[in-house]
């Protein structure tokens, strides 16, 4: 019973989006659906409770931003068939660990809307909202342990690319894996690996962006696209391009031409940093990131070192 009230309202969210913003009459749901009306109120009403947001009125039923929705059912039928999407996660890498053991395809997409127990690095909390962009994407490249980091790179490079081309925006790579914008925080990636024998079973990275949120009140030091275009955008378009550029990256895998444009999108080359690791802190001018994505520092004696992981602040 659960599953089919699930697949009810999953089909009365399809009719709606159809719809491209016009209303639905309760009757045309109705018989569309073999329900009653009363039975589509019900359903209606729950997804408002959701966090899906349907305008009703006396003529029916309205999506109010259905370019938004990221449902499968909105992407196109290549994308649609690797599309988990959840109202409600703790972590939606949580959930993508889950699903990559089940056997859950190459480059899988585990969505929620909002995240209770979101995570960044070194498991700080990462708040995550309504509005925001929160997946994470499963791989199972078939590659051994040592080449896993290009992904991560490769990851936020398609991402920051995508958002340049669709929004014009000047969006720059901060490392390990971070997107800025105007010096905030746009995005973070956070990266999970299982291995089976010498070769990674799946890695899942987890990408949370703030899109139409206003994270200020929790983080003074994010910012969101909203809050700079001044208005609200996609975040299905935003997720479509980025897969789209993420796919070409990746097949064939170049890492030294993802290193190579990822170094010419990135602000953290040239900057003063502070990385903090689990036990140490290190600071001095960032002046490379090597082939195997370690970031090469050099202190006031001159000295350089190679910083494989940690958290980066531009100082």
């Amino acid at each position: 019973m659960v599953n089919e009230l699930k697949n009810i309202k999953q089909d009365i969210l399809k009719h709606l989006y159809q719809a491209k913003g016009t209303t639905v009459s309760g009757v045309r749901l109705s018989d569309a659906l073999d329900i009653s009306r009363v039975a589509v109120w019900k359903h209606i009403t729950a997804l408002k409770e959701s966090g899906v947001e349907i305008e009703s009125c006396p003529k029916g039923y309205c999506l109010k931003a259905p370019d938004d929705l990221l449902h499968p059912f909105c992407f196109r039928p290549d994308i649609e068939k690797n599309i988990f999407h959840f109202q409600a996660l703790n972590s939606t890498m949580d959930t993508a660990r889950d699903l990559a053991k089940k056997n859950a395809p190459h480059l899988s997409v585990v969505i929620a809307e909002n995240q209770t127990m979101g995570r960044g690095r070194l498991n700080r909390k990462w708040v995550s909202g309504k509005g925001g962009l929160w997946f994470t994407l499963i791989l199972k490249p078939g590659t051994p342990p040592p080449l896993a980091y290009i992904y991560n790179f490769a990851a936020s490079l398609s991402l920051s690319r995508s958002l340049k081309r669709l929004f014009d925006v000047d969006v720059s790579v901060k490392w390990p894996n971070d997107l800025l914008l105007n010096g905030k925080k746009l995005a973070g990636l956070l990266s999970e690996m299982e291995t089976r024998g010498d070769m990674v079973e799946f890695i899942n990275i987890g990408i949370g962006m703030n899109v139409n949120n206003h994270p200020q009140t929790d983080e003074p030091n994010a910012i969101s696209l909203k809050d700079v275009l001044q208005k609200t955008v996609s975040r299905k378009l935003i997720l479509e391009t980025f897969l789209d550029d993420f796919k070409r990256r990746i097949h064939p895998l170049d890492r030294h031409q993802i290193i190579g444009l990822w170094k010419e999108q990135t602000s953290t080359i040239g900057s003063q940093v502070r990385i903090e690791t689990l036990g140490d802190v290190f600071e001095g001018l960032a002046v490379d990131v090597d082939e195997t994505g370690a970031l090469v520092i050099q202190d006031t004696t001159g000295e350089t070192k190679k910083i494989i992981y940690g958290d980066c602040f531009h100082t």
